[in-house]
C-alpha cells in the first residue's frame, strides 16, 4: 500500500476522516486530486462519441467534486483546528486550487466541447434543471474568461493566483490578531457591572491558561458582555480600539493587503468587460447591477435615517440625564453600555435575564422540533462519524419514514485554534436522483462555552444565531435538485440568506420558545412579564441597528466601485469618512474595523460587493414569515410549501421564481420596515 493509498484525504466516502487528517496529507492529496481532475477534463475534450448530456456537462460536474471535497475540509480544519503546520501545508495548496479552477473557463477544447454539445439536437431537448445547469456552465465559462485571447486568458490565471494568497494572508492575519490579544485583569473591583456569567467565563479562561485573574478576549462571547456591561470606561476603550484596530498595523497589517485585492479584483472584472467588480459580481444574482443594489442601500437608508438621528439623539440626552448636564460627549466604546442601561430604564429588561432559560442542548432540542414541525424529519445524534474535536457533536436527518437525508457536525464553542463567528460549510453535497445521494454539512458557531460542570447558557442573539446557522444547513441538506452544483445552498449570494434569516423569526414567538426555552434550574417557561418585555425591547435602537449594517454595504460597494488608491489615498481614512454617517457618534483616528472585515476579503469573492445581501434577505424574510404568522408558525402545510418551494429547490430555477412560488407575489419592503418598528 503506497502512502496516497494511505492518506484520508484521498478517500472518496461519506464519513470525512476528520480525526486523522494531517498536514503532511495534505500537499499530496491535492496534488493527486488535481491530477485526476485534470485528466478528467482532458477526456471529456477528447470524447470520440456523439456530445452527450452524460459524457459532456454532466462529467464536467464529476471532474472536480473529490478535490471541491477535499479543498472544503482542509480549509475548514484551517479554521477550526488551525496548527502552525496545517497553515503552512494550506497556502501552500490554496493558490494552486484556485489556479486550476480558475483555468477550467480557460480550456478552449473543453469551452468547444460544450457549445457543440449546447447545439445538438439532445441538448435542446432538456428541461429543468439539466436545462439551466448547462446555461449557466455556459454562462460561467464566458464570465470568467473563455472567450479571452492567450494573453487574456494567462492574466486572469495569475490573478486568480494572487487573489487566493491575499485573501489567504488577510483572514489568516485575522485570526492571528483576534488571538493575538488578552486582556488579564487581577483587580476584582474592575469587573464592576459584567453579569456573572461573563465573570465566571473569564475566570474560567485565565483558569485554562494557567493565569489568576479573569482573562478577556476578542472572541464575541467574552468582548460583548464587556463593551456592554464593565462599568470602566477605561476597560471598555481599551478592549473596543483593540477589537476595531485589529489586523491594522504592524507584521499582521491587512491594509495594504484590502488596497492590493481591491485592485486586482477591478482588473479582473474589466479584463472581464465589466465596468467594475460590482457589475461582474452581481450580474447572475438578484440585484443584476452595482447600481441596483446601492439603490436598495441608499432607500433603506433614506428610510431609517430620521429614527437614527432621533435614537442617537435620546442616547446623548439619557447619559446627561445620568451624569448630569456636564456629562461627557459619548464615544464609540460608550455607545453599547449606555444602550444597554437605557434599554433597562425603558423596558426594566436586561439581556441577561433570559440567559437562563437558553440552557445550549434544549435549545439544540428545540431546533430539531421546529424542524420537525415544519418540514417533517427527524434529527437524531450519530456517534459514529469521525470528529476533529471533542465537543463537536454529529446528527442525522431523515424522513419521517426513515430515508436518509444528511449528517452534519455541530462546533458551538470558542477554541483558541478557531476562529470567530459563526458559518455553515458544506462538505459533500448530493444529487437527487433515483438513488439519491446524501448531504454532508456543518454548523460552526462561538457561543458562551459551559463553565466548570455547570450546562452552557446562552444569550438570546446566541439562540439566534444558532437558528440562522441552522436554516442555511436545512437549505443544504432538504436540497432535491437532480444536479450537484444547483444543489442546496449554490444560490445567488441575495437569496442564500433567506433560508436562515427567516429561522430566526421563530426565536421571537411565544409558541416556539415553549418549545425549548425552560429555566435551567426550575424547567419553567419565560415568564409572560419577561416574554413582553423582551419583545417590546425588539425594536430598540432597530434604526441604529439597520444603520451600521447599511454602513457596511455602503463602505463594500465604494471600494469595489469607486476607490482609487492614487486618489483617494489612505484605505482606512477613506473607510472611516465613508462610514461615518451610518454610525452614532465620531469614529477615533485608529478605527480600522476594515482590517478585520473577513466578510469582504477572506475569499475570492465571499461577500464582497455584496453585504447588501444580509438587508436585501431580510426583506424576503420578513416577507416570507408573514405566511406563517397568518397561517400559524407551525403549519406543517405552509412549512411543507417552503420546504419545496425554496429549501429543496437549490438554484435549480431564477430565485425571484421559486419566491413568487411561495408567496404568490413578488417581496415587499413593507414587511421588515414594520417588523424594524420603521414603518411610518
Amino acid at each position: 500500500m503506497t502512502a496516497l493509498d494511505k492518506n484520508p484525504l484521498l478517500r472518496t466516502e461519506f464519513a470525512v476522516a476528520f480525526d486523522s487528517i494531517e498536514a503532511a496529507h495534505v500537499e499530496p492529496a491535492i496534488t493527486e486530486l488535481i491530477k485526476r481532475a485534470g485528466a478528467a477534463l482532458v477526456a471529456i475534450e477528447d470524447e470520440s462519441e456523439n456530445r452527450s448530456y452524460d459524457n459532456t456537462p454532466h462529467r464536467l460536474e464529476q471532474a472536480t467534486e473529490w478535490l471541491e471535497v477535499a479543498s472544503t475540509v482542509v480549509g475548514h480544519l484551517e479554521s477550526v483546528a488551525s496548527t502552525p503546520e496545517l497553515r503552512t501545508a494550506y497556502n501552500e495548496v490554496r493558490p494552486t486550487i484556485s489556479e486550476f479552477f480558475a483555468g477550467i473557463p480557460l480550456r478552449t477544447k473543453l469551452y468547444e466541447a460544450l457549445k457543440t454539445y449546447a447545439d445538438s439536437e439532445d441538448a435542446k431537448q432538456l428541461s429543468g434543471a439539466r436545462k439551466r445547469f448547462l446555461e449557466k456552465t455556459l454562462i460561467d465559462f464566458r464570465r470568467h474568461g473563455a472567450e479571452l485571447d492567450d494573453t487574456g486568458k494567462a492574466r486572469l490565471t495569475t490573478l486568480s493566483r494572487k487573489l487566493a494568497e491575499l485573501t489567504s494572508r488577510f483572514s489568516q492575519n485575522v485570526v492571528d490578531a483576534t488571538a493575538e490579544f488578552e486582556l488579564l485583569i487581577t483587580d476584582e473591583a474592575e469587573l464592576s457591572g459584567l453579569p456573572d456569567s461573563a465573570i465566571a467565563a473569564a475566570a474560567q479562561g485565565a483558569k485554562q491558561k494557567k493565569q489568576k485573574g479573569w482573562r478577556f478576549t476578542l472572541q464575541a462571547p467574552s468582548l460583548i458582555p464587556l463593551i456592554t456591561y464593565m462599568d470602566s470606561s477605561e476597560i471598555r476603550e481599551k478592549v473596543y480600539r483593540a477589537s476595531n484596530a485589529r489586523a491594522s498595523r504592524g507584521k499582521l497589517a491587512n491594509p495594504p493587503l484590502i488596497a492590493k485585492i481591491i485592485e486586482l479584483r477591478k482588473e479582473q472584472a474589466r479584463l472581464l468587460g465589466y465596468a467594475d467588480f460590482a457589475d461582474f459580481v452581481l450580474e447572475d444574482r438578484m440585484a443584476k447591477t452595482g447600481q441596483a443594489a446601492r439603490d436598495f442601500v441608499e432607500e433603506l437608508t433614506g428610510k431609517s435615517h430620521a429614527a437614527f438621528q432621533k435614537e442617537s439623539a435620546e442616547l446623548a440626552d439619557f447619559r446627561r440625564e445620568l451624569e448630569g448636564a456636564a456629562a461627557p460627549a459619548i464615544k464609540s466604546w460608550d455607545v453599547p453600555y449606555y444602550a444597554e442601561k437605557r434599554r433597562r430604564a425603558l423596558f426594566d429588561f436586561d439581556e441577561e435575564q433570559l440567559r437562563p432559560y437558553f440552557v445550549v442542548d434544549r435549545v439544540i432540542e428545540g431546533l430539531f422540533r421546529t424542524a420537525r414541525e415544519l418540514y417533517g424529519v427527524d434529527i437524531t445524534e450519530n456517534t459514529e462519524l469521525p470528529r476533529w474535536h471533542s465537543d463537536v457533536r454529529c446528527y442525522d436527518i431523515k424522513e419521517a419514514d426513515g430515508t436518509f437525508l444528511a449528517s452534519f457536525y455541530a462546533d458551538l464553542f470558542p477554541r483558541d485554534e478557531k476562529r470567530g463567528g459563526a458559518w455553515m460549510n458544506a462538505f459533500i453535497t448530493g444529487a437527487w436522483g433515483a438513488q439519491p445521494s446524501p448531504h454532508l454539512a456543518l454548523i460552526c458557531a462561538n457561543v458562551t462555552p459551559p463553565v466548570g460542570d455547570a450546562a452552557a447558557t446562552l444569550t438570546h442573539n446566541e439562540v439566534t444565531t444558532l437558528f440562522h446557522e441552522f436554516g442555511h444547513l436545512l437549505h443544504h441538506c432538504l436540497s432535491r435538485v437532480t444536479v450537484r452544483s444547483l444543489a442546496g445552498t449554490n444560490v445567488a449570494w441575495d437569496f442564500v440568506e433567506l433560508p436562515s434569516q427567516i429561522m430566526e423569526n421563530w426565536c421571537w414567538q411565544r409558541e416556539a420558545l415553549d418549545t425549548f426555552a425552560r429555566h435551567q434550574e426550575t424547567g419553567e417557561a419565560i415568564p409572560e412579564e419577561l416574554f413582553v418585555k423582551m419583545t417590546a425591547a425588539r425594536t430598540y435602537r432597530e434604526a441604529s441597528a439597520m444603520m451600521r449594517q447599511l454602513g457596511f454595504a455602503s463602505v463594500d460597494m465604494k471600494l469595489h466601485v469607486e476607490y482609487d488608491s492614487t486618489r483617494d489615498g489612505d484605505l482606512l481614512a477613506y473607510c472611516r469618512q465613508a462610514m461615518e454617517q451610518y454610525a452614532p457618534v465620531r469614529f477615533e483616528a485608529d478605527y480600522a474595523m476594515i482590517a478585520g472585515f473577513s466578510h469582504l476579503f477572506s475569499s475570492a469573492v465571499g461577500y464582497a460587493a455584496g453585504y447588501y445581501s444580509y438587508k436585501w434577505a431580510e426583506v424576503l424574510d420578513a416577507d416570507a414569515f408573514t405566511r406563517f404568522q397568518k397561517e400559524g408558525i407551525f403549519s406543517r402545510e405552509v412549512g411543507q410549501q417552503f420546504r419545496e418551494a425554496i429549501l429543496e429547490r437549490g438554484d435549480g430555477a431564477e430565485p425571484m421564481d421559486l419566491y413568487i412560488a411561495f408567496m404568490g407575489r413578488k417581496p415587499s419592503l413593507d414587511a421588515l420596515l414594520e417588523r424594524s418598528g420603521l414603518a411610518s
